[in-house]
């Protein structure tokens, strides 16, 4: 029996099925079973016991909502309506699978899941994968299209107002998108411009549907091999004619109609004689001629405008619009009948008719006649024959219908020639627009057509679906048994078969009086058998055919002439009469077109359109409509046959058109009509339930035991488990990749796996209750335990307080009892020591006196024996001293006796007198030099004396002058003494003043410190009042002013966002446009290959001819043609430069020509001023006298150097030819030599005299200028009058004599004439003539200058005064007002200073152009002038460069410049940029072509060289372009030319010598600097060139990261485990089941970014473009990731949320290791991490949502939505996300001003920056590796 909680379905009236649960077990036999309702009612359910028909079971809430119908386990009406249901309401999803079948729900609103993003999230993803929608239905047809190289169908149906043509309609855009056609043949938008036109006049209001398609049709869409589209196709089927004469109550005719009337008042259609719609008959008879919300004239306005766009020419159009005039006036003629009722006639006066006749340009007496009588043609005769009153409406109506079906397929037919295609076509996607099954309250021969078809497609339907399932079980290996499925063949032949319904109809018609009665009985007789036809009681005139979807009731009435559709030949040939070619032509190509069109048909399925086969007039007229109507339909499925088909179901839910809203009797009667339900019958029968084997595994794992997991074949496992569960072996079976399981076996294993888990559940709980019991006993314990702890403790304390306080006392008795005794013992101790210190200090004393006296005594002995030693001493000494002095005087006496002899003899004398005579003379010398000593010290003296004495003079009289002084001092003094006595006097009276004084200032101080206090006190209160008033004002102003600034700058910033973004989207579309024009280039020349006159391209420069370009002219006297012509020559290779500076040039010439103009104007005014000053020219002549003397010297010179070289050459040519000896040879080589060398010298000679020549001209004109303007002077930058066109012709006359000499010294042969260097030297004549007039306006000049300056003066003036009273009128305005009028005027000033900065910034770089153009024409002049000295004979270059080899030179310091030759460029380019690979120079320094490349160009600058400069970084342009092209897929070489293009870029800017750029360089950098040329406009071109690399880089990257994305953020499992607790598996309809698994980690995406990283790291890219990078990769990774989230139901649940945001903080981490946490990437991925969060949070209360709300900031309301929608429960113990909970979250975001789209647009871009990075590298320090081959480089 069941369970109790068993719910089941049980039949309603009103809501078809209601749910119940069954509240009693079901006993076998029970007559009926006990239900509860939801209401909580008892209800009884009566089972019929015959049919043992128990009420079908309720899915598990697990799989209420699935996306697929088929992956319910309980598969039946109830179950399916549910489904839908809830998802169409509580979800708003309005697609949901039913296997092949996409059901779509008209929502009737419009929903934001339609944009360019969704196609792209849907494009290259599988079926199943992602939410049900018509771009998965048609991604699915486009992919299969593709892969098996089938036709495919897209088959819609459903009935009028469930939204069939909507469908469509977004099934070709998604083609139009995905198949990429090329802009010019974009078929969508002509298939779209189709629409209006097939709409006013296929649609019509019908009582379900205001614009209601009555036909059907089917769009071809063609594609290439590539799969593109390239044309279009449309068949359409059974129009419904009758419409046009006929329309029931509150419906109307074909909009056309309308809308023509609507528009009648316009002139070109005065002559259509049309009034209101309400006038017309066959426009009235509906009731209400206009519908709510339709202006049918804007609509006519459109399908104008659609006919125009398809190519319809004007007459086309107007005789269309006279056509159906026409008709209108047809359906008002007025038809009166004769007496007998036999005959009738219209009126000849008709006004109707002549319009009719006038309108399709027939003759009236004609048409008068046959519309009222026929002609029969028998065997033996031909007679025309009246008609009744009744037969001539109908033939009226007939013709009505005939002319207008008849335009309709004419329409058509232009329709499919503006969508026709020349290309062949490889494959085709057919879309089928068909009207689905109908039934009304009068079911007429329309409706049995269209029941038919439908009855057709049913069968194809069911055939295909069961086909399918075969396939499948096929597949896996299943036996297949025979499944009962409906099938419908009966009913069709029933209609169709011989002698059926059509048959009979046919049959009918032929009869001459055959009715509609006849045939019904025929039917009866016929058919009553047939268990699909029946009679009905109550009449005879209908019949009922019992169709697949339901019994429907045909009145016969009507059906005869319908299906005739009877045209009068004799009408159609006065058609065909028409004078109108067009309207002849309608009705012309009579017979052939439809055998035409079948014949075509049969063999290949590739048809055109069917819809001629509805023309009929004569012979052909046989055809009825039913049977035309069978063949189309034939043809059609055919078609379908040899095509796959995909089903798109479209259900209407109500029929209010409320949004919305659903009504379940109206959905079922739909869904059984739509073979929905068959399907599900037919897929019920078998093993609907379908799993994989590794799904099934993690679903119910929880099943098995550990013993069989254990075993690593998981397929084994599942059959081992399956067989212990289910025990009936006929409810599964084992496939090969999956299991199948009968109805209802799902359910059993989620209610085991639900058992399991409760089982769990149970166990779990007990074991926390255990737990916590436990936990709770132990708490206790711990408890009891810790107070018997304190408690002995407090007792232990307490014991020993006492037994320390004993021990305490004890110690102090003990201590103070020490104390006493110890003083005791002190005291006498101390008296002791007392008494002993006196007696022993008497005792000492007494010994101290006695050793002092014994002292004494010893003192006075010493001194008494000591002088008695003394007296002794001296008395023996005077004795010693008289007994020597009597012996020494005994011996000299004998010594002198002695000496006396001596002297007496002459040797002695001798002796003495030997060296005396040299010494008297060294005397003498010394004498003299003393004499002449003393007599100088003599003079030194006197000097000194008399100085001395003059010194003793001075100081006298100094002495005598002083004691005067000092006299007169005194006197001083003594009056200086009294006068101080009188001053001190006043000074004590003064201080006594002083103090009375003081008294009374103290009294007054203090009463007025009193009073300050007071009033500082009142002070400070005020301050304070007025302080936290100001506060509060302030704080109000500046709160608003910051907001204020803070909106405006975020405004600012975001609109510079938007331009940077527009901009660089522009500079993106100009380079694919680029590129798109070299292919139609290379296309031409294939096509063409023969040489012609080539077309410039109109983006060519303007840059190069305006700046690189000697100018034509001195002054502005080029103009817009110059250019042109300058753009002409300079040919197609240099285009490199933007279209945009190209039109800014054009504009500035065009100013300039005004400007031109005007001054030409003040010049006429001025020449009488001019005539004056002719006066002083005759100065001038002197010095053109002088210049003219010299002329004559150089030209005899000139002649001598002509006449030397002529022998030269003669010697030359005399050599050549004699065969001499070599010897000879070298002879005459040296004399050449010799001779060349002496020219030259002569030449240099020559130079200088032109130098000085020139200097001379130059001084005289300076002097002239300083003379009239030393101000003008100074601001001019050296040649002043460049601005202004002095002199027309002088200036023409002089450059056409420069031109003149440029080209004659082309050619050699001019050289040999005479006079060459006069025409040079009448050139720089007429140079001197310009000078002198434009020095001689200076002054005039000057003059006006000071006007300007005065009248500036006044206009500022005024400006002040005007400013001050706006000044004094804000002063007057409140705080607020101040601050915004402040703003918007300072706002508006720095506009305007921009803009006038713009305008002076572009004057200036105009000027300076002009002015570097006019400096070029010099220099050119001076060469010129140079080369007509110079005769350089041809060989010498080549020659010098083979010298160049040998000759050595002396190693100077490398300047960071190389040299090149010219013709050497393409190897430079080749070598460097083209053939280069980045691992080349991988080892080298980063960005090293750059720099060689920039050093190429200082090298140009450096001679001054503009051509080359020009041609060089041309060059380098086209060439990295042709790079980028190269390889256009590959990063690394794209990001090698990003970061050298970058740098080259930043070395422009850095060397340009810009102060703005130069201020961290260093002072070698700084030396480096361009000196000649201005660069600014190539580095915008390589900006551009960096944006589209930058471009190109992030679409690389994005391709290589896209297929990524999604597995491994999403579905990579990165935490292990959680894929057990995923929701239900849904079925998957891998398309791609044979290709393999393509799903990616994590970590091979990071990996993969770690590449990317570290190539452009090694690559020297700068990290500020680096960071930008990773920031716009990781926003795509957001958008991707985010997108598939919000399309798919299987990945928004709690697991996915908690995988998501670990994978996201993986990459998070990434950033951080990689340091890119500054690149605004991590913020890039928040909406990713905000819906990872969304998943995790709880979602039940209103704090939830609020918690939801605050959190998820950066996700839409729609967004926020859709994931709450999206949210699956992992399992059933989880709720659902409540409706009301998703409203509630919606009221709370009401507020929020969200933009209405769904997903991200992930091929969004940010706009690039790259911020100026200069580099640390000097030029000479670069190193040429030998690897380049750049040999041909010299170093400068």
């Amino acid at each position: 029996g069941s369970v109790g909680y068993t719910r089941v379905w049980i039949p309603d009236p009103d809501e078809v099925w209601r749910s119940a649960e069954i509240i009693k077990d079901y006993k076998e036999g029970d007559k009926s079973l006990q239900l509860k309702l939801e209401d909580e009612t008892l209800y009884e359910y009566p089972i019929n016991l015959q049919g043992n028909e128990l009420p079908f079971l309720r899915n598990p809430d697990i799989l209420v909502g699935q996306n697929d119908l088929t992956a319910l386990s309980y598969l039946h009406e109830p179950a399916v309506l549910h489904n839908l249901k809830v998802r169409f309401l509580e979800s708003n999803h309005i697609y949901t699978y039913c296997g092949i079948v996409l059901v779509a729900i008209n929502p009737y609103e419009q929903l934001p899941i339609y944009e360019q993003d969704v196609i792209y999230a849907y494009s290259g993803q599988n079926m199943g994968d992602m939410d049900p929608h018509i771009f998965a239905v048609a991604e699915e047809a486009y992919k299969q299209m593709a892969r098996d190289e089938k036709n495919q169908s897209i088959i819609v149906s459903g009935e009028s107002g469930a939204g069939k043509t909507v469908s469509a309609k977004y099934a070709m855009r998604f083609f139009a998108t995905v198949g990429g056609s090329a802009s010019e043949t974009n078929i969508e938008a002509k298939v779209l411009a189709s629409s209006p036109i097939m709409e006013a006049i296929g649609n019509a209001k019908t009582t379900r549907n205001d614009n209601s398609s009555r036909f059907g049709k089917y769009i071809q869409i063609g594609f290439d091999k590539e799969y593109h589209i390239i044309g279009a196709n449309m068949r359409t089927y059974l129009l419904e004619k009758s419409r046009v004469v006929f329309q029931a109550e509150d419906e109307r005719n074909y909009h056309i109609f309308y809308q023509l009337c609507a528009s009648s008042s316009l002139p070109e259609f005065k002559e259509l004689g049309l009034t209101c719609a309400e006038d017309f008959f066959y426009t009235s008879q509906g009731g209400d001629t206009s519908i709510d919300g339709v202006d049918d004239a804007d609509d006519f306005e459109k399908t104008r405008h659609a006919f125009t766009l398809l190519g319809v020419k004007e007459s086309h159009q107007m005789t269309i619009f006279r056509i159906i005039a026409a008709i209108l006036h047809l359906g008002n003629l007025e038809i009166q009948g004769e007496r007998d009722g036999e005959a009738c006639s219209v009126s000849g006066e008709d006004e109707h008719l002549s319009s009719f006749c006038s309108l399709l340009g027939v003759e009236q007496s004609q048409m008068q006649h046959w519309l009222c009588h026929r002609k029969l043609v028998t065997t033996a005769e031909t007679y025309v024959k009246s008609m009744t009153l009744h037969q001539v409406v109908n033939a009226r109506n007939a013709l009505a219908k005939h002319i207008y079906a008849q335009l309709f397929s004419w329409i058509v037919q232009h329709v499919n020639k503006a969508l026709h295609s020349t290309v062949g076509q490889h494959s085709f996607i057919g879309v089928l627009d068909i009207y689905g099954f109908e039934t009304f309250e009068v079911n007429s021969f329309e409706q049995f057509c269209i029941n038919y078809a439908n009855e057709k497609l049913q069968q194809q339907f069911n055939s295909h679906v069961f086909k399918l399932e075969q396939e499948e079980y096929m597949k896996e290996g299943i036996p297949w048994t025979l499944i009962d499925f409906y099938d419908n063949q009966p009913c069709i032949d029933l209609i169709e078969a011989k002698l059926g319904i059509l048959d009979l109809l046919d049959e009918e018609c032929k009869v001459p009086k055959g009715t509609d009665q006849n045939w019904v009985q025929k039917l009866y007789d016929r058919h009553a058998a047939s268990q699909h036809f029946q009679k009905p009681r109550m009449s005879n005139t209908s019949f009922i055919v019992l169709h697949f979807a339901d019994k429907v009731e045909y009145q016969s009435e009507g059906f005869l002439e319908k299906n005739r559709d009877t045209v009068y030949e004799e009408q159609i040939n006065i058609l065909k009469a028409s004078k109108y070619q067009m309207v002849a032509d309608l009705f012309q190509e009579e017979g052939a077109v439809p055998a035409a069109a079948l014949r075509k048909g049969t063999p290949r399925i590739k048809v055109r359109s069917a819809s001629p086969a509805f023309k009929a007039a004569n012979k052909e007229h046989r055809k009825t409509v039913g049977h035309q109507f069978r063949n189309s339909l034939q043809l059609l499925m055919e078609t379908l046959n040899a095509t796959t088909p995909h089903y798109v179901r479209c259900i209407k839910p109500n029929d209010e058109k409320l949004p919305f809203k659903f009504d379940p009797k109206r959905a079922v009667q739909q869904l059984r009509a739509c073979g929905v339900l068959e399907t599900i019958r037919i897929s019920a029968a078998g093993f609907p339930s379908r799993w994989s084997y590794p799904d099934f595994f993690d679903r119910y794992r929880v099943l098995m035991n550990k013993r069989d997991l254990s075993k690593n074949d998981k397929k084994q496992i599942c059959q081992t488990l399956l067989e212990d569960l289910i025990k009936d072996p006929d409810k599964f079976q084992f496939g090969r990749t999956k299991i199948f399981f009968r109805a209802g076996q799902v359910a059993y294993l989620e209610k085991l796996r639900a058992d399991k888990f409760r089982a769990a559940t149970i166990m779990i709980q007990k074991t926390v209750r255990g737990w916590l019991q436990r936990a709770k006993y132990q708490r206790l314990r711990r408890a009891t335990l810790a107070l018997q702890r304190y408690a002995r403790g407090h007792l232990a304390r307490r014991l020993y307080e006492n037994l320390r306080r004993t021990r305490a006392a004890i110690i102090l008795q003990k201590q103070y009892r020490m104390v006493r005794m110890r003083r005791a013992f002190l005291r006498v101790r101390n008296a002791t020591i007392t008494i002993q210190a006196f007696a022993r200090g008497m005792f000492v004393r007494r010994i101290y006196r006695q050793m002092l006296m014994e002292h004494k005594a010893t003192i006075l002995q010493k001194f008494a024996r000591g002088w008695l030693a003394r007296v002794r001493l001296r008395r023996a000494r005077a004795a010693a001293v008289v007994l020597q002095c009597h012996w020494r005087r005994l011996q000299a006496r004998r010594q002198l006796k002695a000496l006396r002899i001596e002297a007496r003899s002459a040797q002695h004398l001798k002796k003495l007198n030997i060296g005396m005579e040299n010494k008297v003379v060294q005397l003498q010398r010394k004498v003299d030099e003393q004499n002449k000593e003393n007599k100088l010290l003599n003079e030194q003296l006197s000097m000194l004396t008399s100085a001395h004495s003059s010194e003793v003079e001075k100081l006298k009289k100094e002495l005598q002058e002083y004691q005067q002084s000092q006299r007169g001092e005194g006197n001083q003094l003594l009056s200086l003494q009294e006068e101080m006595e009188r001053l001190r006097m006043e000074l004590e009276r003064a201080h006594g003043e002083r103090e009375v004084m003081e008294d009374s200032h103290g009294k007054e101080r203090d009463l007025l410190r009193k009073r300050i206090s007071d009033l500082e006190e009142e002070n400070t209160l005020l301050k304070q009042e007025k302080e936290e008033l100001n506060s509060r004002i302030l704080c109000q102003s500046e709160d608003e002013f910051a907001r204020n600034t803070v909106e405006e700058n975020i405004q600012l910033k975001k609109e510079l966002e938007e331009d940077r973004s527009r901009y660089q989207n522009l500079i993106k579309e100009y380079a694919s446009l680029e590129q798109r024009y070299d292919r139609l280039m290379d296309e031409i020349t294939i096509i063409k290959q023969t040489p012609g006159h080539r077309r410039n391209p109109s983006n060519q420069s303007s840059l190069e001819s305006d700046s690189n370009n000697p100018s034509i002219c001195t002054s502005e006297i080029g103009d817009t043609e110059d250019v042109i012509q300058q753009v002409e020559e300079i040919g197609m290779e240099k285009a490199a430069m933007d279209m945009t500076l190209f039109l800014k040039l054009q504009k500035r010439v065009r100013e300039l020509e005004l400007e031109r103009k005007k001054l030409q104007t003040q010049l006429e005014k001025k020449e009488q001023e001019s005539k004056k000053s002719q006066t002083e020219a005759t100065s001038e002549h002197e010095d053109f006298a002088y210049n003219s003397l010299k002329r004559q010297e150089l030209e005899s010179e000139n002649k001598k150097l002509k006449n030397e070289l002529n022998e030269l050459r003669k010697a030359i040519a005399d050599h050549a030819t004699q065969n001499n000896s070599s010897n000879n040879v070298q002879d005459s080589y040296n004399l050449l030599l010799n001779q060349l060398k002496s020219a030259n010298e002569e030449l240099e000679v020559r130079k200088e005299e032109v130098l000085i020549l020139r200097s001379q001209i130059m001084k005289a004109a300076q002097q002239k200028e300083t003379g009239k303007n030393m101000e003008r002077i100074s601001s001019s930058a050296g040649w002043p009058s460049s601005d202004r066109p002095i002199d027309q012709e002088d200036a023409i006359e002089a450059y056409q004599g420069v031109c003149e000499t440029n080209r004659k010294t082309e050619d050699w042969g001019y050289l040999n004439e005479d006079g060459e260097l006069g025409l040079a030297y009448q050139g720089l004549k007429q140079v001197a003539r310009l000078l002198e007039e434009q020095l001689q306006n200076q002054r005039r000049e000057h003059e006006e200058e000071m006007e300007a300056l005065k009248n500036q003066v006044d206009s500022m003036q005024e400006e002040l005064e005007k400013q001050q009273q706006a000044l004094l009128q804000t002063l007057q305005l409140s705080p607020e007002v101040q601050v915004e009028l402040g703003l918007q005027q300072e706002i508006t000033r720095l506009t305007n200073e921009n803009l006038d900065l713009k305008e002076l910034l572009e004057k200036l770089e105009n000027n300076e152009k002009k002015l570097k153009k006019q400096l070029k024409i010099y220099m050119k002049k001076v060469q010129d002038f140079e080369a007509s000295q110079t005769v350089v004979p041809v060989e010498r270059r080549s020659h010098k460069r083979n010298m160049q080899v040998a000759v050595q030179r002396k190693e100077k310091d490398f300047q960071g410049m190389l040299e090149y030759y010219k013709e050497d460029e393409p190897l430079l380019i080749r070598n460097l940029i083209t053939d280069l690979k980045p691992q080349a120079v991988s080892a080298t320094v980063p960005c090293l072509p750059a720099y060689i490349l920039f050093m190429c160009i200082r090298h140009a600058d450096y001679i001054n060289d503009d051509q080359k400069v020009h041609s060089l970084l041309t060059s380098t342009i086209n060439g990295i372009k042709k790079v980028l092209k190269k390889h256009h897929d590959d990063f690394e070489m794209t990001s090698f030319w990003l970061a050298n293009t970058c740098r080259l870029l930043h070395c422009l800017k850095q060397y340009s010598g810009e102060e703005a750029f130069m201020t961290q360089n260093t002072a070698k950098q700084n030396e480096h600097c361009l000196k000649n040329f201005d660069l600014t406009e190539y580095r915008q071109v390589l900006g551009h060139l960096s944006i589209q690399n930058y471009q190109q880089l992030i679409n690389i990257a994005e391709g290589i990261l896209q297929p990524m994305i999604v597995s491994a953020v999403l579905e990579n499992e990165s935490i292990q485990g959680l894929s057990s607790v995923k929701p239900m598996g849904y079925r998957k309809y891998s398309s791609n089941s044979g290709e393999g698994d393509n799903s990616y980690s994590l970590d091979e995406m990071i990996r993969q970014l770690n590449s990317f990283h570290s190539i452009m790291c090694d690559q020297g890219l700068d990290p500020e473009i680096i960071q930008q990078v990773f920031k716009q990769l990781f926003y795509m990774i957001n958008a991707v990731a985010l997108n598939n989230l919000l399309l798919r139901k299987d990945v928004c649940s709690w697991s996915t949320g908690m995988q998501l945001r670990f994978n996201i903080s993986q990459l998070e981490e990434w950033l951080r290791g990689k340091n890119l946490q500054q690149s605004g990437a991590a913020q890039t991925l928040e909406p990713l991490i905000q819906a990872a969060q969304l998943l995790q949070l709880k979602k039940k209360t209103s704090e939830d949502a609020e918690a939801i709300c605050s959190l998820c900031t950066s996700l839409t309301t729609q967004q926020i939505v859709k994931i709450l929608n999206l949210y699956t429960p992992v399992n059933e113990f989880e709720e659902r996300v409540t409706v009301a909970f998703i409203r509630n979250i919606q009221k709370q975001l009401q507020e929020r001003n969200d933009p209405p789209q769904l997903l991200l647009d992930f091929k969004h871009m940010f706009p690039v920056l790259f911020p100026f990075n200069p580099s640390a590298i000097t030029m000479d320090s670069i190193h040429l590796p030998a690897s380049l081959n750049l040999d041909f480089l010299n170093k400068v």
